[in-house]
C-alpha cells in the first residue's frame, strides 16, 4: 500500500467518527473509479427499470380515467327506474329527488327515437333531450367542437351535441361536420284515449347547429337542450344525474333515492374497480422491474466482497492501531450504503430518461396514425422518495455480509495477507 495511503488511514482512525467513517467510504470514487463508477450504474439499471414500469403503470390509470370521467362525474349518482312499471321517474320524483339534503342538482334526460337529415343524407338516431349540465355529470368531453353556448340572455340556442359514430353516418370527419346544420324528425310515443299506443311524428320547423361532437364509435346518439324543441311533452323520463355536494354525503343520497324505489348507479363505483385492476398491473410490472434490480444488487454484492479481499491488508493496519470491529463494520456499510444512494438517484434520472423517450415515440405513431397526444407515464413524488430509500437499503443489505467478514479478520492474519 503506499506511504500516503497509510498515513491517511492513520490520521483519520484515532477517532472514528461518522465524519471520518464518511471521509474514508468516500475514497473508494477515488482508488477504484471505473469499478465504483460501474457498480452504481448497474443498481442504476435496476431502479430505473422499476421506476419505468411502475410510471408506465400509474400513467395508464391516470389516462385512463382522466378519458372515462370528470369531476362533476365523481359526485354524480345516475338515477333510473329500470323496467319498473310502477314506479316512474316523472317530474314529481325529479322535484323530490331535488329537495334532498346535500342535492345541488338534477339533470333529467329524455330519450327519442329520432332521424336527422344532413342535406340529403337521412340517419336514424337516438334524440336525447337533456338539461346542458348533463354531458358534464355524465363525464363526457367534447372529442370536436364544444358544449352548448348560451345567447346573451343565458338562453339556450338551437344546437346538437353528436356522436362520433354519427359523423361516421355521414361519412364526414368529426371535425368537418362541426357548424353544419342539421333538420330533426322526432317520433314522439303516446297513448291515446282509448288505451292505444300512438307514435307522433314531430319535424322541428328549423335546423339545429352542430356544435361539438363526444367520442363513441358504438351508438349513433345525438344530444338537444330540452328546451329548445318545439311541440314534444313527455311525462317520464329514462334517468336522471344527481350531482351531490361532497363524496362524504354520496352514500347516504343514494340511500335515500334506492328507498324511493330507484335504481342507483355511481361511477366511482367503476372507477374503484378500475383503480384495483391497474394496482395489480402496477405490481406485476414492479416484480418484472424487480429482476433487473435483483441482478443489480448480486453485482453489487460481489463488488463488495472483492473489495474486502483487496482492502485485507489495509483492515489489518486499522486493526492494529486501535480501530474498532464495530469501526470496521461500520466502514463497509457506509460504503455500500453510499453506492446504494447514488444509484437510486442515477435510476431516478434512468428512469424519467427513458419514460420521456418512450413517450416521445408513443406519441409520434399516436400522431402517425391519427391519434391523440398523451403522456402515459406518471410518477408520484413519495415513490420517487420511496424507491431511492429502497435503493440506499439494498445498498446496507448487500453490505452486511461483507461487513460481518470484515470485522472478524484476525488483525495478523490481515497484515500477514498478501
Amino acid at each position: 500500500m503506499p506511504k500516503k495511503n497509510k498515513q491517511t488511514i492513520l490520521d483519520n482512525v484515532k477517532n472514528m467518527r461518522y465524519v471520518d467513517t464518511l471521509s474514508l467510504s468516500m475514497r473508494t470514487f477515488k482508488t477504484r473509479p471505473m469499478r465504483t463508477a460501474l457498480t452504481i450504474l448497474g443498481v442504476s439499471v435496476g431502479i430505473g427499470a422499476v421506476l419505468f414500469l411502475v410510471s408506465f403503470g400509474y400513467g395508464l390509470q391516470e389516462t385512463v380515467l382522466n378519458n372515462i370521467t370528470t369531476a362533476d362525474a365523481l359526485l354524480s349518482l345516475d338515477v333510473s327506474s329500470g323496467k319498473s312499471d310502477v314506479i316512474q321517474l316523472n317530474q314529481d320524483s325529479i322535484d323530490k329527488i331535488t329537495n334532498l339534503p346535500n342535492v345541488t342538482e338534477v339533470s333529467p334526460v329524455v330519450a327519442l327515437p329520432s332521424q336527422i337529415t344532413l342535406k340529403e343524407f337521412t340517419a336514424d338516431t337516438t334524440l336525447y333531450t337533456i338539461k346542458p349540465s348533463f354531458l358534464n355529470l355524465s363525464g363526457l368531453v367534447p372529442f370536436r367542437g364544444t358544449f352548448f353556448k348560451a345567447d346573451n340572455n343565458g338562453n339556450n340556442q338551437k344546437q346538437v351535441v353528436i356522436s362520433s359514430a354519427m359523423a361516421q353516418l355521414f361519412n364526414i370527419d368529426p371535425t368537418d361536420i362541426v357548424g353544419q346544420q342539421i333538420n330533426i324528425t322526432t317520433f314522439v310515443p303516446r297513448t291515446d284515449s282509448d288505451g292505444q299506443n300512438q307514435v307522433d311524428v314531430i319535424e322541428q320547423t328549423s335546423p339545429f347547429t352542430i356544435v361539438g361532437v363526444v367520442d363513441d364509435e358504438r351508438s349513433s346518439l345525438t344530444y338537444v337542450p330540452a328546451d329548445v324543441l318545439e311541440n314534444i311533452t313527455y311525462s317520464t323520463y329514462v334517468g336522471a344525474k344527481v350531482k351531490v355536494s361532497n363524496s362524504e354525503a354520496m352514500t347516504s343520497v343514494r340511500e335515500q333515492i334506492i328507498n324511493m324505489g330507484f335504481l342507483v348507479s355511481v361511477l366511482q363505483d367503476t372507477i374503484d374497480q378500475v383503480k384495483k385492476i391497474f394496482s395489480i398491473v402496477q405490481v406485476v410490472l414492479g416484480l418484472f422491474g424487480l429482476i433487473a434490480l435483483t441482478v443489480s444488487a448480486i453485482g453489487m454484492f460481489n463488488t463488495m466482497t472483492v473489495m474486502l479481499l483487496e482492502r485485507t491488508n489495509e483492515i489489518g493496519i486499522m486493526r492494529s492501531i486501535g480501530v474498532t470491529r464495530k469501526d470496521v463494520r461500520k466502514l463497509f456499510i457506509f460504503e455500500a450504503m453510499i453506492m446504494g444512494f447514488l444509484g437510486g438517484l442515477g435510476g431516478v434520472l434512468l428512469g424519467y430518461l427513458g419514460g420521456f423517450l418512450a413517450n416521445i415515440g408513443i406519441n409520434v405513431l399516436a400522431h402517425y396514425f391519427g391519434g391523440q397526444a398523451l403522456d402515459l407515464f406518471s410518477s408520484p413524488t413519495w415513490f420517487i422518495v420511496l424507491i431511492i430509500l429502497f435503493s440506499t437499503i439494498i445498498g446496507l443489505l448487500t453490505g452486511i455480509f461483507p461487513a460481518q467478514r470484515a470485522a472478524k479478520i484476525n488483525p495478523l492474519d490481515a497484515l500477514r495477507y498478501k
